[in-house]
């Protein structure tokens, strides 16, 4: 018998752009390294890279005007979220959140909205949090947006360890209330965090712990690092571990899903959970190759890039895991959306308050 879900009704994206390719990354930011090996190493042939006007809450605002556009067209009436959750590393100011600004910018003054930080893990953090929400009566019909812009904020372009894994973008899911029988349905869900392990990936200065221009911070201590072998190693156990859990808490095996997506980090690390779980190949679905690792935008662009070629049939089982920063990692079992997925261009746009 069907039971009360969370159902993901609407799926949008809003990228930049400007497609920047291997040889034209290292040519502009004069790296020491080669296109066949970047494409080697990790997947990436190209990455979307935004343009200093355009901001995190830009594109959050145009992704998310394409997913409510998108749950209209499937309800066949205007829809109008009544909380909006925004996944990012990125924000648009330290203080305060984007979310309230991107939510005003879509019409949706006075409805609650928040920032949620979980790094590359962010998107499947939002979407438990929506979950809960819905399923426990609290708000019947989310916005979970995933939006970043490394390229302008966290990233060194000349450091080629990081430059040429990251792109820009966002993506966002409307999530309303339903059942676990309808395409779309979210099902199961398992989060975990390790924060012993906090410096494998992190961006040392401009917090508290060591604010901006403190003693004994360097130059490029504002740029994000990661230690890229010892970040495999956990990426692979971690999202392994809660995708056999997550499985388990629905009652599939490996088997059974009929469609895989994972945070869009490394094609190495997608192929090696996969393996391990027993995924064949044909059913992964990803755009790692064009996009790079968009961080918490990864998961719900390679969701609609996926229904966008229809590889995937509406109500087909489906998992999806990521792992980022903190750390932290989560999967979810889900009926794929039936929703068709829209894409708008980012509108820049430029403070005009005057500060108090």
């Amino acid at each position: 018998m069907p039971t009360p879900a969370a159902v993901l009704c609407g799926l949008g994206t809003s990228l930049p752009a400007r497609s920047v390719s291997n040889s034209r990354l290292i040519a502009e930011n004069d790296l020491d390294s080669d296109e066949r090996w970047i494409l080697e190493r990790t997947g990436i042939a190209a990455r979307r890279l935004a343009d200093s006007r355009t901001s995190t809450g830009d594109l959050a605002e145009a992704a998310g005007r394409a997913a409510l556009d998108s749950a209209a067209e499937l309800a066949g009436a205007p829809v109008r979220p009544d909380i909006v959750l925004l996944a990012t590393t990125t924000p648009d100011h330290r203080c305060p959140a984007t979310a309230p600004e991107v939510a005003h910018r879509l019409g949706l003054s006075g409805v609650p909205a928040l920032d949620l930080s979980a790094a590359c893990a962010g998107f499947v953090y939002a979407t438990a949090c929506a979950q809960a929400l819905v399923t426990a009566g609290l708000y019947v019909r989310p916005l979970v947006i995933g939006s970043e812009t490394y390229s302008t904020t966290l990233i060194d372009p000349h450091d080629r360890d990081t430059a040429i894994l990251f792109g820009d973008g966002a993506g966002a899911v409307v999530v309303r209330a339903g059942t676990s029988e309808e395409p779309g349905a979210l099902l199961a869900q398992d989060l975990g965090s390790d924060g012993g392990h906090a410096g494998l990936i992190q961006v040392p200065a401009g917090g508290s712990r060591r604010p901006r221009g403190a003693a004994g911070t360097g130059p490029h201590d504002d740029y994000f690092r990661m230690n890229g072998r010892a970040v495999y190693a956990h990426a692979v156990r971690r999202m392994t571990d809660s995708a056999r859990d997550v499985l388990s808490g629905t009652g599939w095996s490996p088997d059974d899903v009929e469609s895989f997506i994972s945070h869009q980090a490394n094609q190495r690390i997608i192929d090696a959970v996969g393996d391990r779980l027993g995924i064949p190949s044909s059913r992964r679905h990803g755009n790692l190759r064009d996009l790079g690792n968009t961080a918490a935008a990864s998961i719900p662009l390679a969701l609609a890039d996926t229904a966008a070629r229809r590889r995937v049939a509406p109500g087909a089982r489906t998992l999806i895991t990521g792992f980022g920063g903190g750390l932290a990692w989560g999967a979810h079992t889900l009926r794929f959306p039936e929703a068709r997925p829209r894409s708008y261009a980012p509108h820049t746009h430029h403070d005009t308050d005057e500060a108090p």
